[in-house]
């Protein structure tokens, strides 16, 4: 697993030109009005309560930490793969701060892992296929679906016109 972390930062840092960028997210799971540690019923655990999160936002991300303070290396990645696109008005969940929350989505995408991604409700993974979609420029184009421009298309235009 170590490798694989090691081989996401270094994609991260050559494609980031080791810069770590931060910034705020738009919205924590602190900052949720309704939270609630049952699995049942409305609460943070329920297919109810999970559907509504991800379809709130054109971009979700459940993540360990906090995108301005992330507590493990593919959560951190994830962060910085949106903030080399200019994102950083998305809805982030901290799965730390429920146990509820950290399986419920798990169940909820059939996906055993976190960082999770949804894009316009969607569920698009976690870091690798993230890292993957960047590096090959799908990332770029489900953004323009949402409406939202990479900010790597205005990096490039200024590149090329130089």
């Amino acid at each position: 697993m170590s490798g694989s972390l090691g081989r996401v930062s270094a994609a991260l840092l050559h494609l980031g030109r080791g810069v770590l960028l931060r910034g705020p997210a738009r919205r924590t799971w602190s900052q949720t009005t309704e939270r609630s540690s049952s699995s049942g019923g409305s609460g943070s655990g329920s297919t109810e309560y999970l559907d509504k999160l991800v379809k709130k936002d054109k971009v979700v991300v459940f993540l360990k930490g906090t995108p301005e303070h992330p507590q493990c290396g593919f959560s951190n990645a994830v962060v910085q793969i949106l903030r080399l696109h200019g994102l950083t008005n998305y809805a982030a969940y901290n799965v730390l701060e429920d146990p509820a929350l950290r399986q419920g989505i798990k169940d909820y995408s059939n996906w055993p892992t976190i960082p999770q991604v949804y894009l316009n409700g969607e569920f698009v993974g976690g870091c690798d296929i993230l890292l993957q979609m960047h590096q090959n420029g799908d990332l770029v184009e489900e953004l323009k679906k949402l409406g939202i421009r990479s900010a790597l298309l205005d990096a490039k235009k200024d590149q090329d016109s130089k």
